[in-house]
C-alpha cells in the first residue's frame, strides 16, 4: 500500500490545528538510518486507508517529497468522537533488521470442526492478533488458523500456531497465551439446574445461616412492680 506525504516545516499546537483545518494530518517518520522527520498527509485518503486491515500489518511504500521510503504504521490518534485523524507515526524499515508487529489472525473451517459438528461446542476466539518478530521480507499480512481438527474442550495456544518461515512469536519466558478455546453448550446450565433442585437440608450446616433469636421482651406490668418494690425497701 502507498502513502503520499510531504515534509512539514512548522511545529507546535497552533501549526497542527492549522493543518487539520486544511484537511491534513500532522505526523512523523522515524527510525532506520535517518533522522526523524515531521510530515503532513492528506486526511481523507489516510482515513480510508486506516479502515483496512492490511494498512496496519504491512510494509507500506511512502512517497515523501518525491523519494521512496519503506515504513510501518506505528501509532495514530483519533478524535474522541469525530471521524478525524489527529496524528500519525511511521517507522522506517531496513531490510536487515527484524521488526516487531501485531499480525491479525484469520480463523477458517470452524464450522467443519468436530467440536462444532459432533459436540455442539462453542468456539471462542480469545486473541484476534499476535505479536511476531521477523525480517521485513517475511512479514505476513495475516496468519491463518485452520480449526477443522479442533475437538471439544481443546485449546490452541500461541506456541501451537504454524507460523510462516522466518516468523517467531514475541513471548516472555514461558508465556503461552490461549488463542482459541472450546466449551460445550449446556454444561453450565446443567450445573445451575442441579444446584437449584438440591433441598436446603442437604446443604452442609456450615453453609446455612442460623436465625438470630431476638431477646425476650419484658412485660410492662412486671417492670412497674419491680419499681414499686424498690420504693418500699427505701
Amino acid at each position: 500500500m502507498k502513502v503520499v506525504a510531504t515534509t512539514r516545516n512548522t511545529q507546535g499546537t497552533s501549526a497542527s490545528r492549522s493543518l487539520r483545518r486544511a484537511n491534513k494530518v500532522p505526523g512523523i517518520i522515524y527510525g532506520g538510518k535517518g533522522q526523524p522527520v515531521n510530515i503532513e498527509i492528506e486526511h481523507n485518503p489516510l482515513f480510508h486507508s486506516l479502515r483496512k486491515e492490511k494498512f496496519h500489518a504491512s510494509i507500506l511504500d511512502m512517497e515523501l517529497d518525491g523519494r521512496s521510503e519503506r515504513v510501518l504504521l506505528r501509532d495514530f490518534q483519533m478524535h474522541p468522537y469525530r471521524p478525524i485523524v489527529l496524528h500519525i507515526d511511521f517507522q522506517r524499515v531496513t531490510e536487515d533488521q527484524k521488526v516487531h508487529m501485531s499480525v491479525p489472525l484469520h480463523f477458517v473451517n470452524q464450522e467443519h470442526s468436530p467440536a462444532v459438528k459432533e459436540s455442539g461446542g462453542l468456539i471462542s476466539h480469545i486473541l484476534s492478533e499476535v505479536d511476531v518478530a521477523c525480517l521485513p521480507k517475511d512479514l505476513p499480512e495475516f496468519i491463518e488458523i485452520d480449526l477443522s481438527g479442533l475437538r471439544a474442550h481443546e485449546t490452541i495456544r500461541v506456541r501451537d500456531l504454524k507460523l510462516p518461515a522466518g516468523v517467531t512469536p514475541v513471548l516472555k519466558g514461558k508465556e503461552n497465551p490461549v488463542v482459541v478455546s472450546v466449551s460445550i453448550k449446556g454444561e453450565e446450565e446443567v450445573v445451575e439446574e442441579v444446584a437449584a433442585v438440591i433441598p436446603a437440608a442437604e446443604v452442609p450446616a456450615t453453609a446455612q445461616k442460623a436465625p438470630v433469636a431476638a431477646a425476650p421482651a419484658v412485660p410492662e406490668k412486671k417492670e412497674k412492680e419491680k419499681g414499686a418494690d424498690k420504693e418500699k425497701k427505701k
